[in-house]
């Protein structure tokens, strides 16, 4: 499911990021890659809060939408 469907206080993990290999490179460079654990500490306006390894991070929808995710239960 994408990021961007899921509430606020969601435990997820990462499925898949899609995306040209700009977008790819960038994520990974803040953490988001395959099987990394996530939640999501804000929505706002589509733009979305995580924590995620011990960090907040702020993502607009577009990337946001990029991003397929697995809640973790």
């Amino acid at each position: 499911m994408l990021l961007t469907l899921m509430n606020e206080g969601s435990l997820l993990k990462i499925l898949k990021i899609n995306g040209k290999k700009e977008t790819k490179t960038f994520l990974e460079s803040l953490g988001f890659v395959n099987g990394a654990d996530i939640s999501i500490v804000q929505k706002m306006d589509g733009n979305i809060i995580v924590n995620i390894k011990d960090s907040r991070v702020a993502i607009n929808k577009d990337i946001a939408n990029k991003i397929i995710v697995q809640e973790v239960l």
